[in-house]
């Protein structure tokens, strides 16, 4: 977020005849003018304001109001077409490095380099207007009237909507950030000269520079952080999922609306990273292209909880408080008795026990009402509009292939670009198992016989930490038995719809074959299927891009999909071998890493 420092809009007209702290004398054929700087950029922050304008090479002429009440063009900032040359081989990337360097060079305390450009809208030259019926002035127009009347409303074409002046563009914009009341005109000039005889030897036209005063502010503009976790006994345990740091986020892409689950979390230096799959957060007629974000294009968001999701999540907050009210309810007239009991002298002293205790209850109970109010009224308040959900955008999604070489898989995977400052609480990659299957309800599932031993230790605070990784020989060598003496592998997972399931991952790879119009396209499958002793399915629409693990929280797989029955739950869950999904994202990025051993030196810009 960049914050911008502006004088008041009475001031902007009072004498220019001071100096900028940045100097003592500012060159005057480079300095702009007062109202120019605080108003050039009118419209681009908010309520109307923008940042003041230091310097720039564009050629447009700045028309300076005649007062505070005069009309102001308003300007907002757009996107550079995609088309453009710096979209090409990661150009820009490399342009946006070599004019940093040579602010540097300049001493220049920038605080941001961008690519952008400018539009807005040339006010209108007052004119009279014309009446489209005078040429017919004193003509019999009865026919005319007549053919009116009998046009319904089908028969007119749609009204295109007008603006009332004619929309300018900018050129594409190297746009750079400094600290206020660093930089002079004079400097920017000379920089400007600098950067100018880097791009003449590049093969582009027409770029501009512009220099404005803004600060970076790592943590606002993106919302509330997740919240921490919640230990037992806490009311908060059984709602804090959604909004809160273990694996199993929901997420939508801002325009896709459909609901998934948020994957592994990695690192590449100082930045934060998730995997998810690609059909989480793109929609079909969005194509299947390669995307990979340049700074220069508009930013594909993604959300934690769709509207409808985030709805129903409301609405399940209310519902634990309904039933606690329930609770509080049976207590105050079993309370109400026990007072009566004792008015009346009727069993003294066991009746004060059990006041005591129903007492204490209810007490317990008003405050996780309380607690669970508060905490309602936060999310509704907080994290209500899309904006305020958004987590991050897409930096990298390859094409979604089946059949992919050179193990036959299919390939469905989005990295997404976290904002730290919102997950300034995460513990790093570790599953959450829920509160919907006991301890010992889950230890039944993982190891049945017990003739072998059992390699599943329940962690004390209900979460599995994450570390190392199955690979595809081990999927060939199960490691338990089943009740019928079967070689098994155990897997577990929690995901969006069906929280936490226990499945069994079958080292016999499935073969899919999916079909479209243009022709039919095979793929092999990791296949999970449901837990035999389980009546629920392992997973269901929403659990695509959960990370499968082992009982010992080893990674497994990527969920992906199924084939599905009549219902919404898969008959056998797909899934892609995590080992082979990691090979594709350290190709992209360089550097990445799935543990977090020093958590607080990762987190300490956003602390």
């Amino acid at each position: 977020m960049y914050r911008s420092l502006r004088l008041g809009e009475d001031d902007l007209w009072s004498s220019d005849d001071s100096e900028s702290s940045a100097t003592t004398v500012e060159s005057s054929p480079h300095k702009v003018p007062k109202v120019e700087a605080n108003l050039y950029y009118a419209g681009v922050g908010p309520k109307g304001r923008g940042p003041k304008l230091i310097y720039r090479t564009s050629e447009d002429k700045f028309e300076e109001p005649n007062g505070p009440e005069a009309y102001r063009r308003l300007m907002r900032v757009i996107s550079v077409p995609d088309s453009h040359e710096f979209g090409e081989n990661g150009m820009w990337d490399r342009v946006r490095d070599k004019v940093v360097d040579l602010l540097k060079e300049r001493d220049i305390r920038v605080t941001s380099v961008d690519f952008v450009r400018f539009t807005w809208l040339n006010k209108t030259e007052d004119q009279e207007i014309d009446d489209d019926d005078d040429d017919d002035e004193g003509e019999d127009n009865d026919d005319d009237d007549d053919e009116e009347a009998d046009v319904s409303y089908d028969d007119i074409p749609l009204i295109q909507p007008v603006e009332y002046g004619e929309r300018h563009y900018t050129n594409p914009t190297i746009w750079i950030g400094v600290v206020p009341e660093t930089l002079t005109g004079a400097v920017a000039h000379e920089s400007s000269k600098d950067i100018r005889t880097f791009l003449d030897s590049l093969p582009v036209q027409n770029i501009d520079i512009a220099y404005r005063e803004s600060v970076y502010k790592t943590s606002p503009g993106h919302g509330p952080a997740f919240f921490k976790l919640a230990e037992d006994g806490d009311p908060l345990k059984d709602v804090i999922d959604n909004v809160s740091v273990p694996l199993n986020l929901s997420i939508a892409g801002r325009r896709a609306g459909v609901q998934g689950t948020l994957g592994p979390y990695f690192r590449v230096g100082d930045k934060l990273y998730a995997i998810t799959v690609r059909h989480n957060v793109f929609l079909p007629d969005e194509g299947n292209q390669l995307h990979r974000h340049h700074e220069s294009a508009p930013k594909k968001e993604v959300l934690v909880m769709n509207q409808s999701t985030f709805k129903n999540y409301l609405a399940s907050i209310q519902a634990v408080i309904s039933t606690y009210n329930d609770a509080a309810e049976v207590l105050e007239t079993k309370i109400s008795k026990l007072r009566a009991r004792l008015q009346g002298g009727i069993d003294d002293q066991e009746s004060q026990a059990k006041l005591d205790e129903n007492e204490a209850e209810f007490a317990k109970t008003r405050n996780k009402i309380e607690k669970l109010k508060q905490f309602f009224v936060e999310i509704k308040k907080r994290w209500s509009k899309p904006k305020d959900r958004v987590i991050g955008f897409v930096r990298w999604a390859p094409p979604i292939g089946v059949g992919v070489a050179p193990h036959c898989y299919t390939r469905d995977l989005c990295v997404i670009e976290l904002y730290k400052e919102k997950f300034k609480h995460m513990i790093g990659n570790v599953l959450s198992l829920g509160t919907e299957l006991s301890p010992s309800k889950l230890k039944s599932l993982m190891y049945e016989r017990i003739d072998v031993p059992s390699e599943f230790k329940y962690p004390e605070d209900g979460l599995l930490h994450l570390r190392g990784m199955l690979t595809a020989d081990q999927v060939n060598n199960p490691n338990s038995l089943n009740l019928e003496g079967d070689r098994v592998r155990r897997v577990i997972k929690r995901g969006f719809s069906t929280n936490t399931t226990v499945g069994t991952l079958t080292r016999f790879r499935s073969f899919g074959r999916k079909y479209f119009s243009t022709g039919d396209m095979e793929s092999l499958e990791v296949p999970i299927l449901s837990h035999e002793n389980d009546s629920g399915t392992f997973s269901r629409g929403g659990d695509s891009g959960s990370i499968i693990v082992s009982p010992t929280g080893e990674f497994v797989a990527l969920l992906t999909g199924g084939p599905t029955s009549l219902t919404d739950g898969s008959d056998i869950t797909y899934a892609t071998l995590f080992e082979w999904v990691w090979e594709l994202v350290k190709e992209e990025f360089p550097g990445a890493n799935l543990y977090f051993d020093d958590l607080e030196a990762f987190l300490a810009d956003v602390a």
